[in-house]
Order: C-alpha cells, then structure tokens, then sequence
C-alpha cells in the first residue's frame, strides 16, 4: 500500500521549458532500499496547497543506473492545482513527501530482451518514456526509435538530452520530432508514417488521452499484438453515460475486505469500488487513479463488475477475478471484493 510517505529534500530544480520543472529529489542513504525503482515507475507525492491535502503521481525522469539521485519532471497544467504550485514554489532545500516507486510501466524482466523498443511520446508523457530509452541503451543492446510530439518546438522536455543520447548512441537511437503548430495534430497517418511493424518490437506510449488513442488504435489495426502494446495513462475520461446506468440499475451493496475487516457498504450510483470503499471509511490503497499501475487492486470474489480502462492487469489476472478499483463499476447487485 502506498502509505508510507517519507519527506524527501529537494536537491536541485531544473527549468526544462517555460512550463515543465525537474525536481531532483535526495534520497537518504537509511531509505535508499525503499526509492529503488525499475524505468518507468512513478512515485507519489503529497502536498499541502492552500490548507487542503492533495496527492499526485509523478514519473521519474532519471535513469537508475546512473545513481541515487531520484529525478521527477512536472509539466504545468493549466487547471492543475498541484503542478502550478510545484513549478512556481519549488525550490532547492525544500522538503517534500513522497511514497516509494511504483507502476508497471516497465521494460520486460530480461531488459537484455532482443526485441527493439519504440515508443510514442506526446508533451509531458516523454517524463517516463525518457527514463525507459536511457535504461535500454545502458542495459541491453536493444535499438530503440522514439515518436515525440509537441505543440511546439519550444513545448519540447529533455530536447538537449534527447539529442545527446542520438549522438552518443547513432546506429541505436532514431528521435523524430512531430509539431502541431507545424504540422497538425497528430493523426492515424502520422503514426502509420513511422511505424514499422516488420520490427519485432515492444511498443510504449504515453501522453495526452486523444494522442494516445490514436497510436494505439493505428498501431494495433496494423496487426501489432496487444501483448507488445504498454500504456501509461495520466488522465482517464469521465466514465461514459451507458456504463453508468449499467451499474447503478442493478447494485446495491458492495462487501469490502481489507486488512482482514470486512465491511458493507451501500452503493451509491455512479462509484466506482475504490471510491465506495473510501466512502465507508476504509484506507484502500491507491495511487495514480488512471488504471495504470496495479495498486489499487483487487480480486473479487462474487458478483461482477466493468473497468472502464485496464493498462496495468493482464488478461490472466482479469480472468482469475482480479480488477482495478478505480475503474470498476460494480454490475451485479452485490460485489464482493478482497484486497489480499
């Protein structure tokens, strides 16, 4: 469960655009063993803005084989509370909490894997794409091609270290760089533009929810198996209309089992079974909240339920009972759930 938060200093702040802040976070050599983390893995951050408490999720941008420095890249956003206050207050000496790595947005276990890794990066989704290039060229012999689109070519993070890594490693790493302001947004074409599906690769994308959907649609119409496709997502849609009124026609109690309690709790229309089990008072573990990265799950063990977005649970693990509750709307009138 991510509950352990621990106050970490920040060590450096690093402007990386107009709009996107690095925080370099230094990592105690007493908790060291707890920040180890995989490319790819977020952590959680806990700040207090305006008297209230809020958390939020954030990719690490360095690379673990280069030390213990633990870097996070946040992008403004221009609704987002949390990321105006980290790029306008932030600075070094500060003390901010944060709760060890997590999230399976992540190389293969053999990272030494003969397959090429390409990826689609759209503005502040290059953050974790960034640190999975850097751990593919350090640790396998992997050649890998990235996809990077911007607003504009002033919008571009890491675009200095992007072009090192080209120079450092030319006949591994190919960067095209795609400019809306120049050249559209990004559609199906685009993507089939730069794809090569006679490469056997593993392919990775992260970035706004409309990019997204495009790239993975394209790329998996042009015969990619889904098992080759890994998604990171910082946002999800509001739940549609129909799924909603699925759910809430038909349920009308949701058992809870958690930390060896178990709990009833009422359904009220439109939760999802995280957001129930927080309603009846109960500490579920949590964390990104988009159905990335697998800590809020869960295995129910009657009654049934829908998920409206899956990047983290594998088709075993769906099949075996398993869900994400923060995107399950419970669609039988009782739903037993048991976090183990």
């Amino acid at each position: 469960m991510a509950e352990e938060f621990a106050p970490l200093r920040i060590k450096r702040v690093v402007r990386e655009t107009r709009d996107a802040v690095s925080l370099v976070l230094d990592v105690p050599a007493e908790r060291a063993h707890c920040f180890r983390y995989r490319a790819g893995q977020f952590v959680t951050l806990q700040v207090d803005v305006g008297g209230d408490r809020h958390r939020r999720c954030y990719s690490m941008s360095s690379f673990p084989h280069c030390g213990d420095e633990l870097q996070i890249t946040v992008k403004r956003d221009p609704g987002g509370l949390v990321s105006n206050w980290l790029n306008d207050t932030a600075a070094p000496g500060d003390e901010i909490s944060v709760a060890p790595p997590e999230g399976r947005f992540i190389l293969g276990e053999d990272e030494r894997a003969a397959r090429d890794l390409v990826a689609f990066a759209g503005g502040s989704g290059i953050t974790p794409i960034f640190s999975l290039i850097g751990s593919a060229l350090a640790n396998s012999t992997r050649r890998v091609r990235l996809f990077y689109a911007n607003r504009s070519r002033e919008s571009v993070i890491f675009a200095a270290s992007l072009s090192a890594l080209a120079e450092e490693n030319p006949d591994r790493l190919t960067v095209t760089h795609h400019f809306d302001d120049e050249s559209g947004v990004v559609n199906p074409a685009t993507v089939e533009s730069v794809l090569d599906v006679t490469t056997d690769a593993d392919y990775y994308i992260c970035g706004p929810g409309p990019f997204m959907d495009t790239a993975e649609q394209t790329i998996l119409a042009s015969g990619v198996p889904r098992t080759r496709l890994h998604l990171e997502r910082f946002e999800v849609a509001p739940p549609p209309t129909d799924a909603v009124a699925a759910s809430s026609e038909v349920t009308e109690k949701i058992i809870i089992e958690l930390d060896r309690k178990t709990t009833t709790a009422a359904y009220r229309q439109g939760n999802t079974l995280l957001q129930t089990a927080r309603m009846a008072g109960l500490r579920a573990p949590s964390s990104c909240e988009t159905g990335s990265c697998g800590t809020c799950m869960a295995r129910i063990v009657c009654g049934s339920a829908r998920m409206l977005n899956n990047d983290a649970l594998d088709d075993d693990e769906v099949a075996d009972g398993w869900v994400l509750t923060c995107q399950s709307l419970p669609t039988s009138p009782t739903v037993h759930v048991v976090y183990e």
